[in-house]
């Protein structure tokens, strides 16, 4: 009996893993599992059942009553409403005739919409969807290459999950009782670092094998400086203006992220009136969208603060950190080992799953590690975290379940095979993973701001 006592927190992830593999709502899977586990406790005498009770306190505490979380359906609806009116539509065109004599421009105009979209927006099935909607048959139709194209979009549209204001950070911040403004700021840098990467890899590849692709034509868009000015005035500079007033809010300390997130719905509906996008059909479909996501979203959050807290109840954390101890690896050793852990369940999980399960049990961990001069002590918590968003990221471009890739079959054009999107989002991984190699062993180039920010 003792045995199985012992085991019951393994038995957890592993009664996890095998139902979230029945495409059952994640909702309910992970709720699911930690009520029917508190049974199991309660009958092997290591759950009380006045400790149900304590469960609901912090639902409504940690979620319901918590104001952080009202930056959610804020930025949901931002985005929504950016995407709806057609303002993003009109962001990428223009992205496009601007890039139109460069090699690979529209690849390019494509990685450059994914990073100005994830700063509006934090909503990756939406970024990727979007794109896909928008950019990839114009692609196809152009003759690039399928692997290319597809992978482009995939990685782009993934982009909104570190770039501020990310949702995922929202969470983040939340869980761990941290600054969600200083983790804006540290995850900023290494967000548009890996965007660079991006652009420089699409360019490097157009320019070496054009035929992968091709340019655009010349006559597209407006000829002359006139028209591309007015162009750009009317669909370049208003999300450019919306993202620095979000962000410049955020960064400057002249608002928290959830006002920053009322800021930014307030002005992508300004956008909308201003282009004359806006009316009731319009908000009805916006509000939809929005209400729509942000029920789904709260009600994991309900679901995985019921089995995280079974799961320390039953002795989850120290499970863990036994586990560690037991390896004896060292500081160093231990960090990768986690690295390593998020990454594989990347393979199978989302980010909502991983973070809102694992992180909690991991951080605490990670705040025990002593870096050395490496990384100052105050600061380990913000680089642990921008080292699981970005290692994240690929949860997003692996298979099996790589969601974005999934999202992006169901919107492609038929002669885009799933065979082409797997192989061409590997370089993008490559990528992510080279990222956050730097960031393990550079802190500072998520640290360096918000300490100038702070200092």
């Amino acid at each position: 009996m003792e045995a199985l006592i012992d085991l019951l927190p393994a038995l957890m992830f592993v009664a996890l893993g095998g139902l979230l593999f029945t495409g059952l709502p994640v909702a309910f899977v992970v709720g699911g599992v930690g009520l029917a586990f508190a049974v199991v406790g309660i009958g092997v005498g290591e759950f009380r059942p006045m400790q149900f009770a304590l469960i609901t306190n912090r639902i409504f505490g940690g979620i319901v009553e918590n104001l952080v979380l009202v930056a959610v359906p804020m930025f949901i609806f931002m985005g929504a409403m950016l995407e709806v009116s057609g303002i993003a539509k009109d962001l990428l065109r223009c992205l496009q005739v601007l890039m139109r004599r460069v090699p690979g421009g529209l690849a390019l105009s494509v990685a450059l919409m994914g990073t100005i979209f994830a700063a509006t927006t934090g909503i990756i099935g939406a970024s990727v969807v979007l794109l896909t909607l928008l950019a990839l048959p114009v692609m196809v139709q152009r003759g690039y290459a399928q692997t290319l194209a597809s992978g482009t979009v995939a990685a782009s549209g993934t982009l909104g999950i570190l770039i501020p204001p990310s949702i995922m950070l929202v969470v983040m911040g939340d869980l761990l009782s941290i600054s969600v403004g200083t983790l804006f700021v540290a995850a900023l840098v290494p967000g548009l670092m890996l965007s660079v990467f991006y652009v420089a890899y699409i360019a490097g590849i157009a320019t070496l094998r054009p035929a992968l692709a091709p340019p655009m034509p010349a006559s597209e868009g407006p000829q002359d400086l006139r028209g591309l000015i007015v162009m750009m005035a009317r669909s370049f500079l208003p999300a450019v203006f919306l993202i620095v007033l979000v962000l410049g809010s955020i960064v400057g300390g002249f608002a928290t992220p959830t006002e920053a997130s009322g800021i930014g719905a307030a002005g992508a509906t300004l956008l909308a009136v201003v282009n004359r996008r806006l009316d009731l059909r319009t908000l009805d479909k916006v509000v939809e969208k929005t209400v729509l996501t942000t029920a789904m979203l709260f009600l994991i959050f309900v679901g995985a603060t019921a089995f995280s807290y079974v799961f320390r109840v039953l002795g989850g954390e120290h499970m863990v950190i036994d586990f560690i101890n037991a390896v004896g690896v060292g500081t160093w050793g231990i960090l990768l080992v986690l690295m390593g852990i998020v990454f594989v369940l990347g393979f199978f999980f989302d980010w909502i799953e991983i973070t809102l399960i694992v992180l909690p049990i991991f951080a605490p961990v990670v705040e025990l590690l002593d870096f050395g001069e490496h990384v100052a002590r105050g600061d380990v918590v913000y680089w642990f975290t921008v080292l699981v968003a970005i290692n994240l990221q690929t949860s997003f471009l692996t298979p099996p379940f790589g969601f974005a890739l999934f999202y992006m079959k169901g919107a492609a054009p038929r002669s885009v095979a799933m065979s082409h999107i797997y192989r061409g989002i590997v370089p993008f991984v490559l990528l992510q993973l080279l990222a956050l190699a730097l960031v393990l062993a550079f802190p500072e180039i998520a640290m360096l701001l918000p300490n100038a920010v702070e200092g």
